[in-house]
């Protein structure tokens, strides 16, 4: 399987000053193609073939004196770029294609892709080189071509050869290099035990052992630091240097936010994929959910990202994820006799089951369903439920029941 490694780099100022021509070349090329192609639909010309666009904005545009300065790059740097290209459009066709396949079996769908857009010099700029655009110096160096060789800060070392590698430049002034490794997969000891996990608000996870793991709340830290900082920006004068300053700053403390989290999502994801064999998640319609009144608390959360780390170590160590029914009641069953007594409110986080008296936690009491249901999932395939238990001795009957 493929695996990505990231790296700081500290480049000086020539190879700064290189790469960043090298990121300019490479959104001019992406935007030509993407207007090229804008331009052919608007006229109603049929679809440009991909050939024909790295024909026209690379190898025709350097003869030209508008874009003659693209030879000062890396050629492979500007093909990954129309690549890039190539593959935005594929996905938004194929999510097209998905949705109109759906509205006509009569089923609802809304596309997950939206067409390419535009580069800015102002977002997070990327190159990306194949193995004849850079190397690995002996002297622990990365070369890259017509750039020359990056000081790279190796926190581990590489377990193979990179196939690629993706120089970035996020808004705070870090430069990182992604490698991307062929690597084999790393099963782990196998266990007995398994765990289901009731991600939430109130706490980020509560898991079937009874263990609740508190929600950090990363963005609500910084709310009052970010307030300051973006009503700062807001006074600057437009193209200004000041104002130029004060978004470095709006952005350093967005990128704070999203490392720490990022952080905490890679730890417990680590923890609960090597203490237990079996995981098992309710499927979370997160999409939908960051609409309600509590999107901000749920994107500060990043449900999306982290069950996506879940999923990729799950497949990495041999570990076995489940993922519930997303309409499957957690919340309203008890998990000792299985009774299941309707929706409860969101305020309502402790309560005691009417028929066998126990008193639950709701989140905790919504992993342990959780768990049931995953384990019956990995039993008997999907669409089952967990097993019917023993009424209990004093619950009303029906009159069918008393007929008998």
């Amino acid at each position: 399987m493929q695996r990505r490694y990231r790296y700081r780099c500290y480049p000086d100022l020539s190879r700064q000053a290189a790469l960043a021509r090298a990121f300019g070349c490479a959104r001019v090329v992406f935007n030509d193609g993407l207007r090229l192609r804008q331009d052919a639909y608007a006229a109603g010309l049929p679809y440009i073939k991909d050939v024909n666009v790295q024909r026209a904005v690379i190898t025709q545009a350097k003869r030209t004196p508008e874009r003659a300065w693209l030879t000062e790059v890396s050629s492979v740097a500007l093909v990954q770029s129309v690549n890039d290209l190539h593959r935005a459009y594929r996905n938004y066709f194929n999510d097209l294609a998905r949705v109109k396949a759906a509205r006509a079996r009569g089923e609802k769908a809304k596309l997950r892709v939206c067409q390419p857009k535009f580069k800015a010099k102002h977002d997070d700029q990327a190159i990306r080189l194949t193995r004849n655009g850079f190397a690995l110096r002996p002297n622990g160096r990365l070369f890259v071509a017509k750039v020359g060789e990056v000081q790279v800060r190796w926190s581990r070392p590489l377990p193979a050869g990179p196939s690629s590698v993706t120089i970035t430049l996020d808004g705070t002034g870090r430069y990182h290099a992604s490698f991307v490794v062929e690597v084999p997969a790393e099963p782990l000891s196998t266990v007995e035990t398994a765990v289901g996990v009731d991600l939430g608000l109130a706490c980020f996870a509560a898991l079937s052992t009874g263990e609740q793991i508190d929600n950090p709340r990363w963005l609500r830290t910084r709310q009052a630091a970010l307030r300051r900082a973006q009503r700062s920006l807001s006074r600057k004068r437009k193209g200004s240097a000041n104002r130029a300053k004060a978004r470095r700053k709006v952005t350093r403390l967005h990128v704070q936010v999203a490392d720490a989290r990022r952080d905490f999502h890679h730890k417990l994801s680590s923890r609960l994929i090597c203490e237990n064999q079996t995981v098992c998640l309710e499927t979370l319609n997160v999409a939908g959910l960051g609409r309600s009144n509590l999107a901000k608390s749920i994107h500060d959360a990043g449900w999306g990202q982290f069950v996506r780390m879940l999923t990729e170590k799950a497949e990495r160590h041999s570990r076995t994820l489940v993922k519930v029914d997303p309409w499957y009641p957690s919340s309203q069953l008890c998990s000792t006799c299985g009774l299941k007594d309707g929706p409860r409110a969101l305020k309502v986080r402790t309560w005691t089951c009417a028929a066998c008296g126990a008193a639950h936690d709701r989140d905790i009491n919504a992993a342990r369903n959780i768990l049931a249901a995953g384990r019956a999932v990995t039993a008997c395939g999907p669409g089952v439920r967990p097993p019917a238990r023993a009424a209990v001795g004093d619950e009303a009957g029906t009159t069918r029941d008393a007929a008998a």
